[in-house]
């Protein structure tokens, strides 16, 4: 098969914005959100000072509200960890938040924010729903709309990372009843595609499925965010934008490694936060910063 009739052979793709790079757009976003994630809020190493430096500085950039992919404590999951330690992690995230009062916080649930060593389960701090509360979540997954964007946060603290049969089921729904090209931004703890699973793991299982979940939805699907593993990673693909970012605690507010490539650095990836524009045409742009505190 001659060249010509190769491209001619191949399938057209998705209407929706291709460009990666494309330069500084002319119109302003609809929407500036900050996107954090990995916080591990605990006291020591001066971190819920330095978080809230941080949160000062992430409000200079304009934002309109704040997405946080999970990890907000430091860790409840463990089976060593006292109800005092777990309630302390909490009280110091409720104190720290108080520097982005006014800001919408939209959150989804990491691994290390339940406490499954609670003496019961009907014990009131057992689990996802005492996250869910203390988040002031709707639940552990839900959806949302702003300024024409749709927005889907994500539960992947399943069974071998995935999300389970019932909010599979109900992402399905949701993606279908959002009307027709409407820009849609997804979020989970974990990445759902990328490259740093490919280095460290901890990715969904079920990323194939939701692959091809996204694509049946090319119209719609514009981004999907996480955390989870600390480092960053800016993947496009089927016209989708992958950001897993940094964590805002680097290496756990610590000094880092011999792996480390600064202080504080967990690998390559410097402690930071993303600031995100979204554009009214479906136009997605994540830039991570460094936040040098």
């Amino acid at each position: 098969m001659n060249r010509k009739k190769f491209l001619g052979s191949l399938p057209a793709l998705a209407a929706a914005p291709l460009a990666v790079n494309a330069g500084p757009r002319k119109e302003k976003p609809v929407l500036t959100l900050a996107h954090i994630t990995d916080v591990h809020i605990r006291p020591g190493d001066n971190a819920p000072q330095r978080f809230k430096d941080c949160l000062k500085k992430i409000k200079k950039a304009g934002i309109d509200f704040v997405l946080n992919t999970g990890d907000s404590i430091h860790d409840a999951s463990y089976d060593n960890v006292k109800r005092e330690s777990v309630t302390e992690q909490w009280q110091i995230w409720d104190d720290c938040i108080t520097e982005v009062k006014g800001y919408d916080i939209y959150s989804c649930l990491g691994n290390h924010d339940m406490w499954w060593a609670a003496p019961d389960k009907k014990d009131p701090m057992y689990g996802k729903d005492y996250v869910v509360k203390r988040l002031k979540i709707p639940h552990r997954y839900y959806s949302f709309t702003r300024s024409g964007w749709h927005f889907i946060i994500l539960d992947g603290n399943n069974s071998k990372i995935s999300l389970d049969d019932e909010q599979f089921q109900w992402l399905e729904n949701d993606l279908a009843q959002t009307p027709a090209g409407t820009p849609t931004l997804l979020m989970s703890h974990y990445p759902t595609f990328g490259a740093t699973p490919i280095l460290v793991g901890g990715n969904h299982s079920d990323h194939k499925k939701l692959k091809d979940l996204f694509y049946k939805h090319k119209d719609k699907v514009r981004a999907s965010l996480s955390g989870h593993n600390h480092l960053y990673d800016k993947t496009f693909y089927n016209g989708v934008w992958y950001c897993c970012n940094g964590a805002m605690s680097g290496f756990w507010w610590g000094k880092g490694d011999k792996d480390s490539a600064g202080t504080g650095y967990y690998f390559e990836t410097p402690p930071g936060y993303a600031i995100l524009k979204l554009y009214k045409d479906g136009g997605f742009e994540s830039e991570y910063y460094a936040h040098g505190f």
